[in-house]
């Protein structure tokens, strides 16, 4: 970095910048620069404000616009004001205050240096002037001191005037007399420092207060209303005017010269003044007009209603009173007018209408003011065409049409016990929670604020429902017939008792507190209710109660022995049932199976015996039914000590040991090669089989034959061995024996 000077101002200059080695210039750059301006002249700075100094200073060549400085001498201020030209201006100082103030010349290249400091001292302030116009001549002006003022100049002018006046004082308060009422005045007010500076100038506009209104006339208005007019000349600079009365009543006006004072007290002389007003402030009144007014009103005013929809509208006798007219203003807009030297009068007085009565006192055409304005309201009328319907079991509904005056309706029905009130303000009415099974009287009264209830409306009667019965007992009277007992408190009254289940429903109906119930299916759970019935309406349902018939039985059974000893009982599945519990019964034993499933294996079973079969079907609530089959008959015993000989002629003889009793028996020999079979008559215990294949091992089966000629398969098997001997059977040998295969 480097400076190059001297250099002229305001001038651009090429600038190049060489990167050298001992000898040789290894590389370069240049750039362009343009001075700043010339350094201007300050030629004079003055002060014609408190809060700004002007400064004249030289314009420069080149110079796109001027900074001026300011500072305080002790340096605790300090501004730059930006300006286009001569003469600038400083702003934002503080008054009579000394300030060094500098120019400097800007271009793009910048900012020249400072000027020559010049020293300028502001001006004092203007006085902040208040004024207030106590009278209609005058102008009184007061300000706060001004610091460094030794003398303070006036000078005042009226509106539309070229003629000026001027005061000089050294007090802070200042009078103008002898001024034009009405009209406003430019006051223009400037102090003066020690060395005869004069500061800033602060002007005011003051308008004087309006003379008095020289000429005032009074007139009565004629209407129902006594009021009074009151006109008076115009006052030159008056905004607004009021008129007064000696009785502390007045009225006001801005737009013209009269104005009206109403409801004026009759019976007492009156005085009027008027006064006129502006911004400064109300004038002098006018001189005082006095003002007879006109008869005093009826004090005391009422209404009689003499008979149903005639009334009589009455008032106190009025002294030096000539004749009376009344007025009755109705509520829906029509009027009657009266005219008596008495002190009362008839009109018709309707249900439901609202009645203004007023009353005039007239002495020969003057009228006084109105007598009280009564507000009669006589009762609303009743409707007509109440209608009382039952919308639920103990809850009553009224309507009826509006009728004129009613502001609340009261609805009122009593039976022998209760009275409920229901208060509301539209037509329509529902009374709740009533008696059931009761007749009630009920009963429209429309009221007003002012009149009352009217207590003449015709009563109706309406009856509730029925109360609700109550169940008592259901009694199981047949396989698939219920009694049903109720308790109930109707009067007349008839029951209906239903019993609904998933697919189909049964009821029965009575008179009285029982009834039954029949042809129910087995198996099914019913929701059992009752309601009671008139001629009004229905009650509500009982509540409900729960009843389940006991389950069906099974359509089929079936008793298979499996063995010996034990047999398998099945079954169809049964409505309603849950579990099952099948038993065979014999003089020789029983067998019993408890089971939620259709069959059943029992065990215990003596064979040769006749059983009886039953089924006892049980629902999930533990309700049961026995359920009665054909008996069951066991098979014959297996015979014992079976043996097998030899015969001759290749003869077998199959021999066993029966249980007693006379059956049929089949013995059967089962080889690999061969099979055979004999029956023997009854009685026997022996069959021979001949043609006997020797050689074999032979299984052997003897068996009785069940009732119906079949062969029973659980009997014991034993296994014998039959050598040869030559062509002949030879030895037979037994093998052991087997249980059923």
């Amino acid at each position: 970095m480097g400076s190059i000077k001297p250099l002229s101002p305001n001038t651009l200059y090429i600038v190049r910048v060489d990167a050298m080695d001992s000898d040789n210039v290894l590389s370069s750059g240049k750039t362009e620069g343009l001075t700043a301006p010339a350094v201007s002249k300050i030629y004079q700075a003055y002060s014609k404000q408190s809060v700004s100094i002007t400064v004249e200073f030289e314009v420069m060549n080149g110079a796109t616009h001027y900074i001026l400085r300011a500072q305080t001498l002790d340096g605790k201020f300090f501004s730059e004001t930006e300006v286009s030209n001569s003469p600038g201006t400083v702003d934002h100082l503080q008054p009579y205050t000394t300030y060094s103030l500098n120019v400097l010349s800007v271009n793009s290249g910048g900012r020249s240096q400072p000027s020559l400091p010049k020293v300028a001292r502001t001006v004092i302030e203007a006085p902040a002037m208040n004024t207030t116009s106590p009278s209609n001549d005058t102008i009184i002006v007061s300000w706060e001191p001004v610091e460094h003022a030794v003398l303070y100049s006036l000078c005042i002018i009226m509106q539309g005037s070229v003629n000026r006046f001027k005061v000089n004082t050294t007090d802070t308060t200042y009078t103008f007399s002898n001024l034009e009422s009405g009209t406003f005045y430019s006051i223009k007010g400037y102090a003066w420092d020690p060395d005869g500076n004069m500061g800033d100038d602060f002007t005011v506009r003051q308008i004087t207060r309006p003379s008095n209104p020289l000429e005032v006339e009074l007139s009565v208005t004629v209407g129902r209303t006594m009021g009074m007019y009151v006109l008076w000349s115009e006052v030159h600079g008056a905004e607004s005017y009021l008129a007064r009365t000696s009785t502390d009543q007045n009225c006001s006006s801005s737009v013209g010269n009269y104005c009206l004072i109403t409801t004026l007290s009759c019976g007492q002389n009156l005085t009027v003044t008027v006064t006129a007003e502006n911004q400064a402030g109300p004038g002098v009144p006018s001189q005082s007009e006095p003002f007879v007014p006109c008869p005093s009103p009826p004090e005391s005013v009422w209404v009689e209603e003499t008979e149903a929809g005639m009334c009589s509208f009455m008032w106190s006798e009025v002294a030096f009173a000539d004749f009376y007219i009344a007025y009755v203003k109705h509520d829906d807009g029509l009027e009657d007018r009266c005219n008596t030297t008495d002190t009362f009068c008839q009109f018709p007085c309707l249900c439901g209408f609202t009645f203004f009565p007023t009353v005039f006192a007239y002495s020969q055409d003057r009228p006084s003011l109105p007598g009280p304005v009564l507000n009669y309201t006589t009762v609303p009328c009743c409707p007509e065409d109440v209608s009382v319907s039952l919308v639920s079991t103990e809850t009553l509904e009224i309507t009826w049409m509006p009728v004129r005056g009613a502001e609340l309706y009261e609805t009122i029905a009593a039976d022998q016990n209760d009275i409920i009130h229901c208060n509301d303000t539209v037509p329509v009415c529902a009374l709740s929670d009533l008696r059931c099974n009761s007749r009630y009287r009920v009963v429209v009264r429309p009221c007003s604020e002012i009149s009352g209830c009217n207590n003449t409306c015709r009563v109706h009667t309406q009856e509730t429902a029925p109360c609700a019965p109550e169940i008592v007992n259901i009694t199981k009277t047949a396989v698939s017939s219920v009694l049903i007992q109720w308790s109930a408190a109707n009067t007349e009254a008839n029951y209906t008792v239903s019993a609904v289940g998933r697919t189909n429903s049964h009821s029965c109906h009575s008179s009285g507190t029982a009834c039954e119930i029949s042809d129910l299916a087995c198996g099914t759970t019913f929701e059992v209710s009752a309601y009671a019935r008139t001629t009004v309406e229905r009650s509500l349902p009982s509540f409900s109660h729960t009843l389940e018939t006991e389950p069906c039985c099974p359509v089929n059974l079936t008793v298979e022995q499996v063995t010996q000893a034990m047999t398998q009982v099945t079954w169809s599945a049964a409505t309603g049932a849950r579990s099952y519990i099948t038993s065979l019964n014999s003089p020789r034993g029983h067998a019993k199976c408890h089971t939620m499933d259709t069959h059943c294996i029992m065990g215990c079973i003596t064979c040769g015996t006749n059983y009886t079969v039953t089924l006892e079907a049980i629902s999930k609530t533990g309700h049961k039914r026995e359920c009665s089959y054909h008996g069951f008959s066991s098979s014959a015993c297996c015979p014992s000590s079976v043996r097998l000989y030899r015969m001759a002629n290749n003869t077998l003889r199959v021999y066993w040991r029966s249980s007693g009793s006379l059956h049929n028996y089949v013995a059967d020999l089962y080889g690999t090669s061969s099979n055979y079979t004999c029956t023997p008559p009854m009685g026997s215990n022996y069959c021979d089989v001949s043609e006997i294949v020797c050689g074999e091992v032979y299984t052997v089966v003897v068996a009785p034959l069940a009732q119906d000629g079949t062969n029973i398969t659980f009997c014991p098997r034993r296994m014998y061995s039959v050598s040869c001997s030559g062509n002949t059977l030879g030895m037979v040998i037994y093998r052991g024996k087997r249980s059923v295969d």
